[in-house]
């Protein structure tokens, strides 16, 4: 059941939040500003603290970190809020809640703050292919040395990470994750160097990157193969010299990371088609860990699907219940070409669609045991136009015949836009569902915003699996 500690006034649309997690069988507590927020995470924890954008977010965020207190802060207020959220976003924020609060909003914010429970107290591992990675992990854990964590999308390489940075002599410091693939390349530099006041516009004030916020700490850079190559120079300098050039400085800055690096990409690949550089693949793969797919780990499946099913019955406020026989073997047959993420998502769909005492096959709906990849989000809203003329009303009426009298770019750039405000801004997770790379993607947004075209995150909670 997650615990949510909120930091303001329970009354008006900060109230109503608070009556939709408990209805979604969170339990709630509320401290009146930052210094009260402090204390009771000292005395009880929580697994999600909910901060009003008037009280100091970065001021909480700071102490929670200086004291290990290990769990996300999410700003909340109206969305004419944004330049205040935008600076807790900055300042450490895992995200930007608007109110009036959304009931599926709080209940992916629940979701993924009982997910991040669970990873904290331990990772489900029972297959001895798992457990062979895990235990070279913990092996390095207590090096300097860079790690390369490889693997397919969605099974789990920012959780060992994570795990990495706890069972190293680093552990009392910072844990940064910047994911290289969801910022252009001029906002992944700005995040990874930080920039000074009056770098570009915009700049009223300097600010620390990545690098400097785990200072002592541990930095990983995840979906490292999407970096541009002039970054990768610069990544390499900072990484030899252990010293970093912020944006519009005059003097380099010293760091103390160890960096960890994320991808689900062949880098010697990429560095025979010269997308990578050579010189920086090697500075990154010192060691080298490759998580096996769900596949290739058939003993922890069954241990992961009862840890979700637990997990979605208590964030939904439902009774557990346990898998039949026939789930068991369907999820056994299942071939999960989404890895644990899409386990993750077929679980969650069987929770809310189990009837009677047990969470029979049919709640799981697969499909066979060699379905489509990773189970997509609802289906986007139809895009509908008025009809080219001399269209009958029935073709109008048809998903194809709908789209006659539009050009190619016009269909294009409505899906992509309608896409990423499908899955709250998140470009991931856009992009996985267009079909495409998150390079190919960031491209045509920038494409968008040269034709004036307002191009924003839609607001709300986005967390996807690491």
């Amino acid at each position: 059941m997650p615990r949510v500690l909120i930091v303001g006034a329970l009354e008006g649309p900060l109230g109503q939040a608070a009556r939709m997690a408990q209805a979604r069988g969170a339990t709630v507590a509320q401290a009146s500003g930052v210094v009260a927020a402090l204390a009771r995470l000292r005395q009880e924890g929580a697994d999600v603290v909910l901060c009003e954008v008037v009280h100091d977010a970065g001021w909480l965020i700071r102490a929670m970190l200086a004291e290990r207190i290990l769990c996300p802060l999410i700003a909340c207020g109206p969305e004419s809020e944004a330049p205040a959220a935008l600076r807790a976003i900055r300042e450490g924020a895992r995200d930007f809640l608007p109110l009036p609060p959304d009931a599926e909003l709080i209940a992916t914010m629940l979701q993924a703050a009982a997910g991040e429970a669970d990873e904290r107290q331990s990772m489900v591992a029972r297959d001895p292919a798992m457990l062979a990675v895990l235990a070279r992990a913990d092996q390095v854990a207590r090096a300097e040395a860079s790690v390369l964590v490889t693997g397919e999308s969605g099974t789990g390489k920012e959780l060992v990470a994570r795990r990495i940075h706890a069972g190293s002599r680093r552990a009392a410091g910072p844990f940064v994750a910047l994911n290289c693939a969801a910022l252009p390349e001029t906002l992944l530099e700005s995040e990874l160097f930080g920039h000074e006041k009056g770098a570009f516009t915009g700049a009223v004030a300097a600010r620390k990157g990545k690098f400097e916020q785990a200072a002592g700490g541990t930095l990983l850079l995840d979906e490292i193969g999407e970096m541009d190559l002039r970054l990768q120079a610069k990544l390499l300098r900072a990484i030899q010299e252990r010293e970093i050039d912020r944006l519009g400085g005059t003097r380099p800055v010293r760091v103390d990371v160890r960096i960890l690096a994320a991808t689900n990409r062949d880098l010697m690949a990429e560095v025979r088609a010269g997308r990578f550089r050579e010189d920086l693949y090697f500075r990154l793969d010192v060691v080298r860990l490759r998580l096996p797919p769900l596949r290739e780990r058939p003993g922890d499946i069954l241990p992961l699907a009862e840890c979700f099913a637990a997990r979605f019955a208590a964030v939904n406020g439902l009774p557990p219940r346990p898998l039949s026989a026939a789930a068991r073997a369907a999820l056994l047959a299942h071939a999960w070409p989404g890895n644990v993420r899409e386990l993750e998502n077929a679980l969650h769909r069987a929770v809310l669609m189990a009837c009677g005492t047990e969470i029979g096959a049919e709640a799981i709906e697969l499909g066979g045991a060699t379905p489509a990849p990773a189970a997509p989000p609802p289906p986007l809203p139809q895009i509908t136009v008025p009809a080219a003329p001399g269209l009958a009303p029935d073709a109008a009426a048809d998903g194809i015949a709908a789209l006659v009298g539009r050009s190619m770019e016009e269909v294009e750039r409505e899906l992509i836009l309608r896409t990423l405000a499908h899955c709250l801004g998140n470009r991931t997770r856009a992009a996985e569902v267009l079909g495409i790379s998150i390079r190919a993607l960031r491209n045509k947004l920038q494409d968008y915003r040269g034709m004036g075209l307002p191009v924003t995150a839609a607001a709300g909670y986005a967390m996807a699996a690491r």
